[in-house]
């Protein structure tokens, strides 16, 4: 008499449930964004490395300034159309406030990652490039200066890419 060997059960390949890295990250800037104080627009940063949160920023008035959204910035209490007025804005950009996180904690973001809710402005372009950021992720198009932004970020070295959902 003979045994049967049971043959070892094989898993199936299952698709990977979770999110990508891309979207894991975007979806926390996008909750980050909520904090924002900003009464116009709500942007938020995440700064990641080797798929490690290292900081995180949404735009809005400086600490010790009041809200944007109670009047503290000139700009937003006003009426000016978008794209203008920006020399009146108190506002700090999410990516510079994610900046300023990181180095106000003694974290190194140089070879990082930063995921933006929207495509970066000219002067945070070169905070990002100035900081060691290597790749640049974003939402939505920010189309003042985007040209111009893309060419410096290929000039320096620095990866930009529009998010793609998959």
């Amino acid at each position: 008499m003979t045994k049967k060997t049971a043959k070892p059960a094989t898993k199936a390949a299952t698709k990977d449930p979770r999110p990508g890295w891309d979207e894991y990250f975007m979806e926390i800037a996008e909750v980050v964004s909520k904090r924002s104080n900003c009464s116009r627009r709500r942007v938020a940063a995440v700064i990641v490395k080797d798929n490690h949160l290292l900081s995180t920023g949404y735009n809005g008035t400086p600490r010790g300034v009041k809200n944007c959204f109670d009047g503290g910035c000139p700009r937003c209490a006003g009426h000016a159309p978008s794209g203008t007025g920006l020399d009146e804005c108190l506002c700090v950009h999410a990516e510079q406030n994610a900046i300023c996180q990181a180095a106000r904690y003694g974290l190194d973001v140089s070879g990082g990652k930063i995921y933006i809710t929207i495509s970066p402005c000219l002067t945070c372009a070169k905070l990002i490039i100035n900081a060691g950021i290597k790749e640049v992720v974003y939402g939505g198009d920010y189309t003042a200066f985007l040209g111009t932004v893309k060419a410096m970020f290929k000039s320096a070295g620095v990866k930009c890419r529009a998010f793609k959902k998959r």
